[in-house]
């Protein structure tokens, strides 16, 4: 059975998108089969794959409002193994479209269930809120991954979501479990970074990656083309994809966490496939 988890923090900022991305890219890498769902109005996950939502008539809330059959949303992407449902703007007002239904949590739930099985995981960009729309996304959610900016004021919210987790779990999904914490855009540089790191691994303990994604000027830049870092930085000059062609520091370490996350669920790594990207 596929797992969903959502990428969430009330936080902007953070590298919930980025993660996305790259995490997915990087699993998709391994042969795992997956697929986004873009839940952000803002539809950074598609861009940053080289989806325009403006060119879908079908995206995630015209599923969500019951026009579109959710199968019909589903977007290839450059890398085999990965696709993804895009977001669009009109889906800043689905909240309050849907704040006097009935069941009006299990909406996204509903939505995923009956694709849930096609895919290994199945990943939920999440708005940077604490909003009905991010509710609903924890709610579809087997488990919840929090990435946490190595910065001081990153760590403020981490009570407030993490109080609202466990509220959810609950009340409205009581198999929820917490994936893990994952700390982004660290600086090994300045003594704040390193000071977040021990605090958050020392209150959070095993729920803590050991993977650390650090702050990357690639690894931003790689949106504003359209593909994951790894598309950018691991091809050789045929335009063939390996693992061993990657050199940049912040694609390495989502290839990294992609691994980590596969041991903790109990499923193995799939090493040195080539995939042509052009």
């Amino acid at each position: 059975m596929g797992k969903i988890v959502s990428i969430v923090n009330q936080k902007g900022g953070v590298g919930k998108t980025t993660t996305a991305i790259n995490l997915s890219a990087s699993l998709a890498i391994l042969d795992y089969k997956i697929l986004i769902v873009d839940t952000d109005p803002q539809a950074n996950a598609g861009s940053g794959l080289g989806i325009d939502s403006k060119d879908h008539e079908h995206n995630i809330y015209t599923s969500l409002t019951g026009h579109t059959d959710i199968r019909k949303c589903i977007v290839p992407t450059e890398i085999p193994n990965l696709e993804i449902i895009p977001s669009h703007i009109d889906l800043a007002g689905f909240e309050l479209e849907i704040v006097n239904q009935v069941a009006r949590e299990y909406i996204l739930k509903e939505a995923l269930d009956p694709i849930k099985d096609d895919y290994d995981f199945i990943f939920i960009d999440c708005s940077p809120s604490l909003g009905l729309m991010v509710i609903n996304s924890i709610v579809a959610s087997d488990s919840v991954l929090i990435p946490v900016q190595c910065e001081y004021f990153a760590l403020e919210g981490i009570a407030k979501l993490q109080k609202t987790v466990d509220i959810i779990k609950k009340r409205l999904n009581q198999e929820l479990q917490l994936e893990g914490y994952v700390l982004t855009m660290y600086d090994g540089r300045t003594n704040l970074s390193k000071m977040v790191v021990d605090d958050v691994r020392k209150y959070f303990g095993e729920l803590c990656f050991e993977t650390i994604v650090p702050r990357n000027v690639k690894l931003a830049e790689a949106p504003s083309y359209g593909v994951p870092a790894l598309l950018m930085f691991a091809g050789d000059k045929d335009g063939e994809f390996d693992l061993k062609f990657l050199e940049n520091k912040g694609a390495i370490s989502y290839v990294d966490l992609a691994k980590e996350m596969l041991r903790r669920n109990g499923l193995p790594e799939f090493k040195n496939q080539m995939v042509n990207v052009e």
